[in-house]
């Protein structure tokens, strides 16, 4: 039985015959719209003769493939006795540099179309016409030529011979891959605990098409048991393509070792990593113009066999792999990986490229629903993550900037900048005798404003490359347009609020995800949510989109529960009010901790400030223990200093750091590298005015404001800072949680099922004894 392949007449050909420069050259948003009309015009200004938009579709057998082209003529004519094929092609460039040979890919969809058209009326003779119309001058240029049906087959299997070596290519190897799944095992001699029941819950939930929120505890090893079922289900047909999904860089590390350890075992799969433009670009700065960029310049006459090269030599496709091909063939890395994702059958790439509507794969998702399957490591940073993708603010001083600055160049664009500005000195007055505003209702007024300013940005854009300004104007321009775009999900799930900083803003928030995630996963087959701290499981199956019919899972701790000693001392309260009288009782707190046993340890806080202040006594108190401190700017190569730190073992540390920062969760400090971890406090994030919007929304929607926007997420801090403790079987150490909120009913419902055998501590010689007692245990 041959193969089926479906493709479009205008994605074979500029696949096929793809070539010349990579350009990022600002275009416009409104002039896909310009061309769209400007087709219509050429379309309606001919008579009933004349045929707009015909559909073609023609299926043949070549080379043991069934393949089904399509697609839609712009127009078929009937001028006396002969049948013109039209492709209309809108532009801004004079028509006196297009000549006919101007861009052989129009004629190439033309020629195709008219083969296409040929054989369905048994023509032995055709013709084929480009009609450029100039959109700025209201002008046509039209190119006629007269074709036998025999150049037009010649033409068309010239194109579909070069096409089926990417179909064969990819042929072969969904067999080579499909085989090598059949025989691959689990990649590890055992299951943990757990293990086997989450591998077999995640294939169930594809095979069902549903999600499933799964809180799984560290160790038992998520990655590895939503990978390999994920990838069984490929080889049962089930599934299309693997997106593994994570919040931060450093998290993708595991995925590509999950995949690399079921590669060793005999897996044979393409795997893509997607690394930001800003970080894979071979330049200094990010300009893809073939004048400013050697790899943008000619990039498409060499981007299929930098493809080719690579889909024949490589597996596991890391961002080294992309830019060492990238070199090799003189390519834009970053478009080169976006094409590769076209042939992989797992992208691990951030969130922003599934969820988020200004930068998401579109090249994927705007076809409908497909058989993908969405792996959501971390789950619970997406609550957070998703707030920010569907919500954008705006400011008032750029207005005014851009309102003097255009003052003498463009007198319009002024005007429009002059009055944006006026409705932002203007929504002070909603302040009342707050500092902000808050609307349910949307502001229309806005909206439109808006809108006028980014239609005369783009004429300016357009005319003025060389402007002194003209990428700080191309930033605000693009703000804009995402402001219009977030616009565009604006229902009764969201806000408008402005604010007086530093400047005055105005914003669009969104105060539940829940439903644009939701739509989002609509376009997959799948989705795994999995985190050690989906707690509580059922707020976050609601707030990330998932339905009453979804599936949720909480898998058991892999560990002995005697490998963790947990400890709440419950007599101190951390709340804000309270923690200038704490200082020194938290400080005596932790000495009694480190100094029990010599090891490694971090002390997580709510804040920077509450941090120094302790972190200060302790250090005049304890000269003789060794200490480091996290700072709020810390850059990568700082980041990998203070962990280093953690390499040595030869007397007492103890790391100062914040709960939810970067050292409070995705870092595996194993074995004696740490053995210990005191939280200070239920990390409730800061009080602020959007964590108090979102409060108000959920108390007045389910009377859970304060949990929805406060307490789970403080918790969830609190659990992935604990987590940093245990990370694997032979591992051993404490957790001490201080705060007189951690023993109240509403704070152990969140306790995870190892938790429940934790040790109460009413004083510091109670905390001596019962760690002696631990470390007597476990050293035994």
């Amino acid at each position: 039985m041959n193969k089926e392949i479906k493709i479009s007449v205008r994605n074979l050909v500029e696949f096929v015959l793809r070539s010349g420069d990579l350009d990022s050259t600002f275009m416009g948003a409104s002039r896909a719209l310009e061309g769209t009309k400007g087709h219509q015009k050429v379309q309606n200004s001919y008579d009933d003769n004349y045929q707009s938009e015909v559909v073609l579709k023609h299926t043949f057998q070549k080379d043991g493939f069934s393949i089904t082209l399509e697609g839609r003529a712009d127009g078929i004519l009937k001028d006396g006795y002969r049948i013109v094929i039209d492709e209309i092609k809108t532009t801004t460039k004079s028509l006196e540099l297009i000549d006919e040979e101007y861009n052989p890919l129009h004629w190439a969809q033309a020629k195709c179309y008219a083969y296409m058209y040929s054989l369905e009326k048994q023509l032995e003779e055709i013709d084929v016409q480009l009609t450029y119309y100039n959109i700025d001058v209201d002008e046509t240029k039209i190119f006629r030529k007269k074709l036998s049906i025999y150049e037009l087959e010649d033409f068309f299997y010239s194109l579909i011979d070069k096409y089926i070596e990417w179909i064969r290519l990819l042929s072969n190897w969904a067999i080579t891959r499909d085989e090598s799944i059949v025989k691959l095992d689990f990649p590890f001699e055992t299951y943990r605990s757990g293990q086997r029941e989450l591998a077999v819950g995640v294939y169930k939930t594809i095979l069902d098409r549903k999600n499933l929120f799964v809180q799984a505890p560290t160790g038992i090893g998520k990655t590895i048991s939503t990978m390999f079922p994920a990838v069984k289900s490929i080889g049962e047909g089930l599934t299309y393509k693997i997106f593994y999904l994570t919040a931060k860089t450093i998290t993708r590390q595991v995925a590509i070792d999950s995949m690399g350890k079921m590669v060793s075992k005999g897996l044979r799969i393409k795997t893509v990593v997607l690394t930001a433009k800003e970080k894979i670009c071979f330049n200094d700065e990010v300009n893809c113009t073939p004048e400013n960029c050697p790899y943008a310049k000619g990039h498409y006459d060499r981007v299929n066999h930098a493809l080719m090269d690579v889909l024949i030599n490589e597996d596991i496709i890391t961002r080294e792999v992309v830019e060492a091909y990238g070199q090799k063939h003189t390519v834009c890395p970053f478009e080169f990986s976006l094409d590769l994702c076209l042939f992989a059958d797992c992208i691990i790439c951030d969130y922003n490229y599934v969820f988020d509507p200004r930068v998401s794969l579109k090249r994927f998702f705007q076809e409908g629903k497909e058989d993908f399957v969405f792996l959501i490591d971390e789950a619970h940073n997406l609550v957070d993550r998703a707030r920010e993708m569907y919500s954008i603010e705006i400011y008032k001083e750029p207005f005014l900037e851009y309102k003097k600055y255009f003052k003498d160049k463009n007198i319009s664009l002024s005007k429009s900048f002059g009055e944006l500005n006026s409705f932002m000195l203007k929504t002070k007055k909603w302040y009342g005798n707050d500092e902000y505003f808050v609307k349910k209702d949307v502001v229309d007024e806005i909206y439109s404003l808006v809108r006028r300013t980014t239609e005369k940005l783009e004429s300016w854009l357009l005319d003025n490359k060389e402007d002194e300004k003209y990428k700080d104007v191309l930033d605000i321009y693009f703000n804009l347009v995402g402001f219009m775009r977030i616009w565009d999900y604006y229902d009764e799930r969201y806000v408008n609020y402005g604010e007086n900083r530093d400047d005055i803003i105005f914003k669009l928030y969104c105060l539940d995800p829940s439903y644009v995630l939701g739509e989002t996963l609509k376009k997959g087959r799948s989705a795994i949510f999995f985190s050690a701290t989906l707690t509580p499981i059922e707020y976050f199956k609601e707030i990330l989109g998932g339905s009453e019919d979804d599936y949720t899972a909480k898998a058991p701790s892999p560990f002995h529960r005697d490998n963790l000693g947990l400890f709440i001392a419950d007599n101190i309260s951390t709340r804000y009010k309270d923690r200038e009288k704490t200082y020194v009782s938290i400080v005596k707190y932790i000495e009694e901790t480190v100094r029990a046993k010599k090891g490694n340890y971090f002390v997580f806080f709510p804040s920077y400030k509450y941090m120094e202040l302790v972190y200060e006594q302790f250090n005049e108190r304890n000269p003789d223990i060794k200490t480091i401190l996290q700072n709020s700017s810390m850059k990568e190569e700082d980041r990998e200093i203070f962990l280093d730190e953690f390499n040595r073992n030869d007397e007492t540390m103890v790391a100062f750091a914040v709960l939810g920062g970067i050292f409070s969760e995705g870092i595996d400090l194993i074995g004696d590298k740490l053995i210990g971890a005191i939280i200070v406090g239920v990390g409730l994030p800061q009080i602020c005015l959007e964590r108090n919007i979102v409060r108000e929304y959920f108390q007045e929607k389910k009377n859970v404001g304060y949990e929805y926007s406060y307490m789970y997420p403080g918790m969830n801090k609190v659990l992935q800072a604990a987590g940093r403790v245990i990370r694997t079987e032979k591992d051993r150490g404490i957790v001490l949680l201080i705060d007189d909120r951690f023993a109240t009913y509403k704070y152990k419902q969140l306790f995870p099922r190892e938790w429940m055998g934790y040790n109460r501590v009413k004083n510091l010689e109670s905390l001596r004894l019962q760690l002696k007692m631990f470390w007597n245990q476990t050293q035994g």
